[in-house]
């Protein structure tokens, strides 16, 4: 059964090329992340002011930044940052939008209405980038302000997904039946509504892991993330910003980095929802 399985995945990843290669790059970024100390080359945080600006090299293979620091050492960390950042707000994102979007679409009425003016629509009419960057600039930087942040404008788009599919689900037969029977709603909302919602939850998840990381990068570009020593793609895309022409290779690599890990999760977002969707698998011949 295994082995039938992994054949079935081998399959229609050479169907997908795209989809094989989002997965390679999320692993790669994983491993970095959870291995970093030991895939490190250097102390992202050592400085050497005599090796300062370097070209990529034996010792060095990304080069250097302007205090001296390994470049490939501090992508390799910050890998860690990113995925971190992004985990914590699309876990958080998802779980405000159950809880409101759920609310909402399950028991309609006032209450949706309620929900849909007052909460969601309300934060949809401020950019969610902008609405980070002013909570971020009144609290401070930090870790967990920057996934607050990020959290508090990306939790709309899983209010309004789940709603529209609980407002679908709600009207099953199987839910029917379990009201017949007696179930309690938190039961019903669990057992039955929440296990047929997911397909399109895990999609916006993956897709939203790209938005987060990009944002993570954004604000730490605008010196509102994890203060420094502490290594960010944004931050390192930040201090290199001076030397663009005389040392391209510190502006290079970092966003090469982003680049890579943004895409990784659109495209295992697209294979996502090609997979998960009975209609596309037909339509594409998975």
């Amino acid at each position: 059964m295994a082995q039938t399985s992994a054949l079935s995945v081998w399959s229609r990843m050479k169907k997908q090329p795209l989809a094989a290669v989002g997965l390679a790059l999320v692993v790669l970024f994983l491993i970095c992340a959870l291995f970093a100390p030991w895939l490190a080359p250097y102390n992202p945080a050592h400085i050497d002011l005599m090796d300062r600006l370097a070209g990529p090299s034996r010792s060095h293979w990304f080069g250097t930044d302007e205090l001296g620091r390994d470049i490939l050492s501090r992508i390799i960390y910050g890998a860690r940052i990113s995925l971190e950042v992004a985990s914590s707000v699309v876990a958080l994102s998802l779980l405000l939008g159950l809880i409101f979007g759920g609310l909402a679409g399950f028991y309609g009425g006032a209450l949706d209405v309620t929900i849909n003016i007052f909460a969601i629509n309300a934060f949809m009419a401020l950019p969610g980038i902008l609405l980070a960057i002013a909570f971020v600039a009144f609290l401070g930087p930090g870790l967990i302000n920057l996934v607050l942040a990020l959290a508090i404008g990306g939790w709309v788009g899983y209010a309004r997904l789940v709603r529209a599919q609980v407002l679908a689900a709600r009207e099953r037969e199987f839910v029917e039946a379990a009201k017949a029977l007696g179930a309690s709603d938190l039961r019903i909302f669990m057992r039955h509504i929440l296990p047929n919602i997911m397909q399109p939850l895990i999609v916006q998840s993956a897709i939203g892991m790209a938005g987060a990381v990009l944002a993570e990068a954004t604000l730490s570009f605008l010196g509102l993330g994890v203060p420094p020593p502490t290594p960010s793609w944004g931050a390192m895309l930040n201090d290199a910003r001076a030397h663009l022409f005389d040392a391209p290779h510190t502006v290079v690599f970092p966003a090469i980095a982003v680049m890579c890990c943004v895409l990784s999760f659109n495209f295992l977002g697209d294979a996502l929802r090609d997979y998960l969707d009975p209609r596309t698998r037909l339509s594409v011949g998975l």
